[in-house]
């Protein structure tokens, strides 16, 4: 009878063992995972803000270093997680090809999306523009306000954002003129007027307008000989956050020029001619 009531004691006194030793040891495991995975947010937030320093004061563009930082940070997370799933006894191979395959899927359900991204990635590496720049592509134009791996944002003059997805950028023909942008004007004189007085007017205009760059000499100069005006063309560079209000500023100053210096601005004419076939 004793022995009949000793063996389901043993028994549940080594179960009991059994699950206290494994609860001590999977508590260790899970709490040095635990550490690893903390130590590697903290490692991983270290080196990257230290490399964005290092790329800061080697002038490297916002967008890179920040692309670049991230990268790392994510890398070396990853590394200690691997590390932490080893504490934990965990294969990672099986996961590693569940990972492959879903990777596999989703490029072939989001091949718009992933072609942004890795437009967007070709931008930041290549560095084609840079925030601040300015650029027209697609036929908009404005200052570039951010880049990331899915579109370029575009603040235009009037405050509206524009945004293109970075598909539609590599590949495509773009101007970039950094932070100004050029304005190209024509305006048509008499014949009788002297286009020499002419052209130093508006380059006096150019040079006393505070939004017109100077760093780049504006050009002035005759472009066509019209049938009832003598073109002259300008160009300019101004900065593109004020680029449409430089332009009527300037074409205001020209014309009040103009008419300060008797320079006339002859309306289109045509000649007509009445022919009588009859001969008296």
């Amino acid at each position: 009878m004793q022995e009949q009531l000793t063996a389901p004691l043993d028994l549940v006194n080594t179960a009991y063992e059994f699950l206290t030793e494994q609860a001590i040891t999977w508590s260790f495991k899970l709490f040095g995972a635990a550490l690893v995975v903390i130590a590697g947010f903290i490692v991983a937030r270290w080196v990257a803000k230290l490399l964005q320093g290092i790329l800061e004061k080697r002038d490297v563009d916002v967008t890179l270093r920040q692309f670049l930082a991230s990268t790392v940070r994510l890398l070396i997370l990853i590394m200690f997680i691997v590390v932490a799933l080893g504490q934990l006894d965990i294969s990672i191979t099986p996961l590693i090809a569940a990972i492959g395959g879903l990777a596999v899927g989703l490029s072939l359900a989001l091949q718009g999306p992933v072609s942004n991204y890795g437009a967007g990635l070709m931008i930041i590496l290549t560095r084609m523009y840079r925030v601040g720049d300015t650029i027209t592509t697609q036929g908009c134009s404005g200052l570039v306000e951010d880049i990331s791996l899915a579109a370029t944002c575009l603040r235009a003059e009037d405050g509206e954002l524009i945004i293109i997805p970075n598909k539609h950028i590599v590949g495509e023909v773009h101007t970039n003129s950094e932070a100004n942008r050029i304005v190209e004007g024509c305006v048509g004189i008499a014949y009788s007027a002297n286009p020499e007085l002419a052209i130093k007017s508006i380059e006096e205009v150019l040079s006393r307008e505070a939004r017109v760059v100077q760093d780049t000499p504006a050009e002035v100069g005759i472009c066509n000989f019209g049938d009832s005006s003598i073109d002259i063309e300008y160009r300019y560079w101004t900065p593109t956050g004020g680029y449409f209000k430089t332009i009527h500023t300037v074409n205001l100053a020209i014309f009040k020029t103009f008419a300060e210096h008797g320079i006339s601005i002859p309306f289109p004419q045509s000649e007509v001619r009445l022919l009588n076939d009859d001969v008296n």
